[in-house]
């Protein structure tokens, strides 16, 4: 498939894996509507790409927890670009405390941006996307398909965003529109950094060994071939499809392996 003069909404796309993707896909040529909360970040990364691929990158300012910003970003697209082609529910928060100490508003925090945000932008796009037969993905997780201690919100959001993405792919089987799930394993990102502490607070620093997991470039390439090849689900790694399957096959084992791996990071939760 290719992606010239596709016109692509991404969400989350000021860093990580979503500034990735939005490079990638700009240089195949892809016309870009790109949101994040951090307006001035997003403006300046827009004016970038248009200068150095000469594709149209249109930014807006978009809490994806918030319904009607969800809808001005799909609004928008339609106006500049004329269609959508492709929607990348990519914006995301993570989260690090143990249940036991965990204000719950944190919980309802990740619960309003990993999936409700993927909820809203995709309620928005769909009647678009079903006009071009186009894209549909969820940036998720391996704590998607196994839930993570220190993390339950996000276990529990990206849990959601599967079993929706799930169930809309199916609901969609005979359209042409195509819907994907991809899932990372651990990645290079600021994701870890800005995880929320048991008071809401941002960590602000990362708790693993970043220099050994996947860059965001890597990732982005894997979900842009993906989608081009329409892709069913992407899990990336050989430590993720290992942990999908053993969570299948023998969940007891599962718990024992993650637990163990757990005590091994920065300043661990579980001992």
């Amino acid at each position: 498939m290719s992606f010239k003069n596709k016109s692509v909404i991404i969400t989350g796309a000021s860093s990580g894996i979503g500034y990735a993707c939005a490079l990638e896909l700009a240089s195949r040529g892809a016309n870009l509507v790109l949101g994040a909360r951090n307006f001035a970040a997003l403006s300046e990364f827009c004016t970038a790409l248009e200068k150095d691929y000469g594709i149209r990158a249109l930014p807006v300012q978009t809490d994806v927890s918030r319904e009607e910003d969800c809808e001005k970003l799909v609004a928008r697209a339609v106006a500049a670009l004329g269609k959508v082609d492709v929607l990348i529910n990519n914006a995301g928060l993570s989260m690090r405390a143990l249940f036991n100490d965990l204000d719950l508003s944190v919980l309802k925090n990740l619960m309003d941006v990993n999936f409700w945000g993927t909820v809203y932008c995709t309620k928005y796009a769909l009647p678009e996307i079903l006009k071009t037969g186009g894209s549909i993905v969820g940036v998720s997780s391996i704590a998607g398909y196994r839930g993570l201690p220190g993390r339950t919100g996000y276990s529990a959001s990206k849990f959601a965003m599967n079993g929706f993405m799930e169930s809309l792919r199916t609901e969609l089987l005979h359209s042409g529109v195509h819907v994907m799930v991809a899932c990372p394993g651990f990645t290079a990102s600021n994701i870890r950094s800005t995880a929320l502490a048991a008071d809401g607070s941002s960590h602000g620093e990362t708790s693993m060994d970043e220099g050994k997991m996947m860059s965001a470039q890597e990732v982005a390439v894997r979900i842009i071939d993906g989608i081009g090849d329409r892709k069913r689900t992407l899990v990336m790694t050989a430590q993720g499809n290992l942990t999908v399957w053993l969570n299948k096959l023998l969940p007891g084992l599962a718990d024992k392996l993650v637990f163990n791996h757990f005590t091994k990071e920065k300043k661990a939760l579980i001992k």
